[in-house]
């Protein structure tokens, strides 16, 4: 039962239900609640003037503006709840339950007087649904109160009372055990054994637990509602088509006449029939929610004795680790001492062998000179060439490498401890990497990520410590402006180029890792920012062989006499373009051609000899528009060197219009032109023709498979 008080109180003020109305969306309030969010709408708009109109909302028609209403209030945080461009914005607060309510445009009456009728032209939104709807002359009295939901909320204010006391009991009533419904008496178990013994006339009497004879005895004769438009008049139909209870004056007065209609009682038991097999199905999904609730408070306790588990087996683990590191460590130490012991030893060793021979040297020395002292000249000859031998000879001895070191104080020992790191970095639970092997996400290198005219560049790698096999990476672009993102590349390749993107724009960027197993995390995201300004250029790619072309490609003329094509880079499909082209030579009076064209168009004839180009070819006196081979609208006005050819590309209105030196060449050239096209020139090798520059550009679009857009001017 206690699950249930949810359901009997009203989103408004948060307590249970008093005086409930039911609105058109079948959802309650308290017609003191309903009175207090009324929203009053000018007079001009009465709900008379809006049927008039045909804009009139019925109780059942408010779809639309309950969009208007989660509009409003999505965007700036108030809720519009009138639904109506003219009623006013008022701030919303939060009822006790959290539901968004406006709050009183007056301060509620006292108790004691009378509440003030509501105002002639309303308008009410349910706090639940935000429908709204117009209340008609009756007000609130147009809606029917909810007398069922009363009497649930009655007797679930009954069951929470305190417990029943038998009727009986002389001094201290002690708690009913049973009641009678015959008798309507609460009896305590020693007084239904005294005094209504189980035998006799009393046998027959029925006997059920107090909370049932307290309801049953609560239960008043079913209360026959009466009609909302007529108050004398009892409910004694039901109209199929409206949903609703109908007395029979609804029907003589034709509201409900042309509606299908039927007994209130049949209609009663049939809609307790299919509430009861409803509950059967929600019974059934309460059941296993149950029984799922048993499952996973099962879980929570099997989790936490798994973890105490698995904890003391990483602490198991980690230790074994740690000991088997201190007996390498003593190891090691051992090995440093021996090299500490094997140095000491060689130096000490070095140290005795040269005390000695010095010892023996010094003892030459003075020896030498005490014989030099001596005055007999044969006494000193007699000695002093086997004296000079031995002194030669201990100096030799003294020779190179005597006086060097044997022993380096250096220690000759270079611990590696890489491996051991980096394993120690990996160390990670097997059960994760085969459960869930899915790779690392990806690290885009900023110093090599960059953006050049409306293309970006992107690069990225895998984190250093991953090990886990990557079969293809992901790259995703928003809008340019902060919309939805989308792929743009997918494939094994670490570096990516994406063209044909909005000049002067911010794009995000992020990149994803997939494999067999799954996808991995996004990368942080990379803000992006395009060129102001496009760079104009011709392409050799697309253009005929003898096309020459100079000046980083802005400037081109042909090797032959024929004429010969060649387009531009970047490709329209949508928005206003504008760009000029100067002619730079012009000898013996050729015909060069300027226009549009497809990326397919014949590249060794006359620009507009087939229907892939649309194009105005002019000379020294006049100029003609051509396409597939057709001339059209001859108009006097040529060019000569110096001369400037213009070219407006409206493809809003699917036009194509030319100029030289500024003056327009007769009306629009072209019209109903749709698809991709790029500027394109036809010239031989007496014409030389220069892009001068883009002047504005609205909306181009590169020929790719992802289809992105471009804006902004060529070069200026």
């Amino acid at each position: 039962m206690e699950e249930m008080e949810e359901e009997l109180k009203c989103p408004v003020c948060g307590s249970f239900y008093r005086e409930p109305i039911i609105l058109p969306c079948s959802h309650n309030l308290c017609q003191a609640c309903a009175r207090n969010i009324l929203v009053q709408t000018p007079e001009t708009e009465s709900p008379q003037s809006r049927r008039a109109s045909g804009s009139a909302v019925s109780d059942y028609d408010y779809l639309d503006l309950d969009k208007m209403s989660l509009y409003s209030e999505a965007d700036s945080g108030y809720g519009s709840y009138g639904g109506f461009a003219s009623a006013p914005t008022t701030p919303c607060q939060k009822s006790p339950n959290g539901v968004r309510v406006f709050p009183p445009t007056a301060p509620p009456p006292p108790a004691a007087l009378a509440p003030p009728p509501p105002p002639r032209n309303a308008c009410l939104t349910c706090p639940q649904c935000h429908r709204s709807l117009v209340l008609d002359e009756r007000g609130l009295r147009g809606f029917p109160r909810n007398r069922l939901l009363e009497g649930v909320i009655d007797r679930y204010q009954q069951g929470r009372a305190a417990a029943l006391r038998c009727q009986l009991c002389e001094k201290a009533p002690k708690e009913a055990a049973v009641m009678c419904e015959q008798c309507d008496v609460f009896y305590c178990d020693p007084c239904r054994l005294r005094c209504h013994p189980p035998r006799g006339p009393l046998a027959k009497h029925r006997l059920v637990p107090p909370a049932q004879g307290r309801v049953s005895r609560r239960l008043s004769p079913r209360k026959i509602s009466t009609c909302t438009d007529h108050e004398l008049e009892n409910h004694s139909m039901y109209c199929v088509q409206c949903k609703s209870p109908v007395c029979y004056q609804c029907l003589e007065e034709g509201k409900h006449s042309s509606h299908e209609v039927k007994a209130l009682g049949a209609m009663w038991k049939l809609h307790k029939s299919q509430l009861s097999q409803a509950l059967n199905g929600l019974s059934d999904r309460a059941k296993e929610a149950k029984e799922f609730l048993v499952q996973l408070r099962n879980m929570v306790q099997q989790i936490q004795e798994n973890s105490v588990e698995f904890e003391a087996c990483l602490v198991a683990q980690c230790d074994a680790l740690i000991d088997a590191l201190n007996r390498r460590k003593a190891q090691l130490l051992s090995r440093v001492n021996k090299e500490h012991e094997h140095k000491l030893k060689v130096v000490r060793d070095q140290i005795s062998h040269c005390t000695v021979k010095l010892r023996q040297t010094t003892g030459l020395m003075e020896y030498c000179l005490e014989v030099i002292k001596e005055n007999d000249p044969s006494g000193f000859l007699q000695i002093s060439d086997a004296l000079i031998r031995r002194v030669h000879l201990t100096e030799d001895q003294w020779g190179k490498g005597t006086l060097t070191p044997r022993m380096t104080t250096d220690f000759d020992l270079n611990l590696d401890n890489a491996p051991l790191l980096q394993s120690i970095h990996q160390l990670d639970f097997v059960q994760m990497k085969v459960s869930s092997p899915v790779p690392a996400p990806p690290i885009l290198q900023l110093e090599e990520c960059c953006t050049h005219n409306n293309s970006a560049t992107l690069s990225w790698k895998q984190p250093p410590l991953s090990t886990v096999q990557v079969e293809g990476y992901i790259l995703e672009l928003d809008d340019g402006n902060g919309g939805q993102f989308r792929e743009v590349y997918v494939g094994k390749e670490t570096m990516c180029t994406v063209d044909g993107l909005h000049f002067n724009s911010t794009y995000s960027a992020r990149v994803k890792a997939f494999n067999k197993s799954g996808v991995s995390p996004y990368s942080k995201t990379l803000v992006l920012q395009t060129s102001e300004v496009a760079w104009f250029s011709f392409d050799p790619a697309s253009a005929h062989a003898d096309i020459i072309f100079s000046n980083d490609n802005l400037t081109v003329t042909c090797n032959s006499y024929d004429d010969r094509v060649v387009l531009g880079k970047t490709g329209f499909s949508k928005g206003l373009h504008y760009w000029e082209l100067s002619i730079d030579r012009y000898d013996n009076h050729p015909d060069p051609a300027f226009g549009v064209a497809r990326i397919d168009v014949l590249k060794d004839a006359m620009l507009g000899k087939d229907d892939k180009a649309w194009a105005m070819y002019v000379d020294n006196n006049r100029s003609w528009f051509m396409h597939n081979n057709s001339h059209t609208n001859r108009t006097e006005g040529g060019i000569t060197k110096g001369a400037t050819v213009g070219v407006l590309l409206d493809l809003t209105r699917r036009t194509l219009t030319f100029s030289i030196n500024e003056d327009q060449q007769g009306p629009v050239a072209f019209e109903n032109l749709e698809g991709l096209f790029f500027p394109a020139v036809s010239l031989n090798r007496n014409v030389q023709v220069c892009a001068l520059a883009m002047l504005w550009s609205t909306t181009a679009t590169i020929l790719s498979e992802l289809v992105l857009e471009v804006t902004g001017p060529f070069q200026s």
